[in-house]
């Protein structure tokens, strides 16, 4: 299991990760505040404030490809 922030400011940054993310065969996770969603789903998404970064959980050992596609939208 792998954690990092991310960012995601407009409606196509939303469009763009989710259509990103649901090319992997892997349980992810976004959490702000005490919600948690499916990174899968974008009306969770939406449901979301998107205002603050939000806690990207990958249930896996192996994140590098998928890191590597989400690079735009990891904070540091």
């Amino acid at each position: 299991m792998t954690t990092v922030n991310i960012r995601l400011t407009t409606l196509e940054d939303v469009r763009r990760f989710v259509n990103t993310v649901t090319k992997y065969d892997i349980e992810i996770d976004l959490c702000s505040g005490r919600y948690v969603v499916d990174a899968k789903s974008i009306m969770g998404i939406f449901s979301l404030d998107l205002l603050s970064p939000i806690k990207l959980t990958a249930h896996t050992d192996d994140t590098s490809a998928l890191f590597a596609d989400l690079k735009d939208f990891i904070i540091e």
